[in-house]
Parts: C-alpha cells; sequence; structure tokens
C-alpha cells in the first residue's frame, strides 16, 4: 500500500488529499468551501453538494495517482441521523446552532453526570446528546422515522461502502452517548432507547469495507477498494505531510487530520 486518499470535511472546508505513505507527504489536493445552508428546518451541512466534490475529486486524484485505500477525518459533534432506506430522516444539524439552548433545562433532567462520562456541558449542539435530544424533541415524527445513528465520519464512509458504523473515538469525545470506564453507551442512551438507533462500534483500524458498485462508478476507483473507519496511521501520516508543508497540525480538540481549514482559520471547539 502506497498512496492513501484522505477525505477531509473540515466546518469551513472540505479537501480530499493523496498521501505517499513511503515519502510521508501530501502529493496531491483538492479543496472546496464548506458551510452552513440556513433555508429548511434548521442550519444544517449540505452533504450532497460535499458527496459530488468527494466523489469528482476522488476520480481526479486517482486519473494523476492510483489510489490504493481511502481514510476519512471529520469534524466532530455531528450525528448522522439515517431512515431506513439509508437516506437523511433529518439534516446534519450546524453544531453552532443555538436550537439546542431553548431545552437547555429539560437536557440537564436527562444527560448523565461527568463522572459517568467524563463530558463537560458545552452550549449550542457542541455535545451531540443535546443535538440528537433537540432533534427527538422538536421534530417527533421525523425522529420516529430514524433507522440508525451514525458518527459524521463514518457517514462518508457509508457512503462509499454501505457499511453503517460507529467510530469509539467520535462517541467518546465530549457527546454524553459513551462512558469511558465500562466501554459502553452511556446510561442516557439506554434511558432514551436510543442504543437499538446506533450503528456498531467500530476501530479507527478497521476496514470498514470496499467501495461499492455504485461509489466505484462516481470515482472511477476500483469495486473492492478498502475504506478504513478512521485509520490513525494514515490521518499521522497525513498531518506529519500537511506540517512539512508549513499547515498548522491541531484542529480544534479532536485527534482530526492536522492542518488549518485552508483560509488559515483553526477551527476551535468541535474543530
Amino acid at each position: 500500500m502506497k498512496t492513501i486518499a484522505v477525505i477531509d470535511i473540515g466546518k469551513t472546508n472540505a479537501k480530499v488529499a493523496l498521501v505517499d505513505l513511503d515519502r510521508f507527504e501530501e502529493t496531491a489536493v483538492r479543496k472546496t468551501a464548506n458551510g452552513v445552508v440556513t433555508e429548511g428546518l434548521y442550519p444544517h451541512f449540505d452533504v450532497e453538494r460535499l458527496w459530488r466534490f468527494i466523489t469528482e475529486s476522488l476520480a481526479t486524484l486517482n486519473a494523476q495517482t492510483p489510489v490504493d485505500a481511502i481514510s476519512v477525518t471529520t469534524h466532530g459533534a455531528t450525528a448522522v441521523l439515517l431512515d431506513k432506506n439509508g437516506d437523511l430522516a433529518l439534516p446534519l444539524l450546524d453544531y453552532e446552532f443555538t436550537g439546542p439552548d431553548t431545552l437547555a433545562e429539560d437536557y440537564e433532567k436527562v444527560r448523565p453526570p461527568f463522572a459517568e462520562t467524563g463530558a463537560a456541558r458545552l452550549p449550542m449542539g457542541l455535545n451531540i446528546g443535546a443535538q440528537i435530544y433537540w432533534q427527538e424533541q422538536t421534530y417527533p415524527d421525523r425522529f420516529a422515522d430514524v433507522a440508525s445513528i451514525l458518527t459524521y465520519a463514518q457517514y462518508w464512509s457509508y457512503r462509499l461502502t454501505g457499511v453503517l458504523s460507529t467510530e469509539l473515538t467520535s462517541l467518546g469525545c465530549h457527546t454524553d452517548l459513551w462512558n469511558p470506564y465500562k466501554g459502553d453507551f452511556s446510561t442516557m442512551v439506554d434511558a432514551r432507547g436510543w442504543r437499538p438507533l446506533f450503528a456498531p462500534v467500530r476501530r479507527a483500524s478497521d476496514v470498514l469495507g470496499g467501495l461499492t458498485q455504485q461509489a466505484a462508478k462516481g470515482t472511477g476507483l476500483p469495486v473492492g477498494l478498502p475504506v478504513y473507519c478512521r485509520h490513525p496511521r494514515f490521518q499521522f501520516l497525513a498531518a506529519t505531510a500537511c506540517a512539512d508543508a508549513g499547515s498548522t497540525v491541531l484542529r480544534g480538540v479532536h485527534g482530526n487530520l492536522g492542518g488549518d481549514d485552508g483560509d488559515g482559520r483553526k477551527e476551535g471547539g468541535a474543530g
């Protein structure tokens, strides 16, 4: 394995980069601005525009240098709610939207204590549990259609492989959803009846599956090309390459792929 395509979705910019594992270098990159759509139920991210950018970028970069595997990293504090057909049951909520604050008093009564999760109470949607609670309470009919909940990076892995998953470190990062001491979901997840909705928990180093025929057709990559859950080694190498190129390595409080967000802004909070 020599060349990895790393899909990196930040809040203000998104990019797809090729990383040469032998040279520890980023050899090519395509970028696009990302932003929040304010029309609709609430401020949200335009996943279809991002998907078009991802597939077009993979096709362009693979034509330059054959890709051996794909890894995905994203900003945190984002859950994806899918219906039984694998489509969005509700839009991907912008974690800086203040809507969840309107139910802050109610949420305080149901969220697990700090001693259980190690997660501090944060404003807006920075606790994923607060996001999901607000969506459940505000749009009960739409929430009733939720069949699967994914962490954000694994949503893109799902679009590539058809495999539903969540990832351990994403669940454990100030979400209120995870008890790191027991290695299991928090008591709130069971109390709310959410456990059956969460896709299987996978480790970052897991190969989730191979590229589907549909994704292969859209990208020009071969069917079955391995897609990693969120491979930490690839991300470290990509971060090293970005650092060598003069980018900032850390993003917020998450262990995401390094680099500023393409416009010199370091993403804070959910980075």
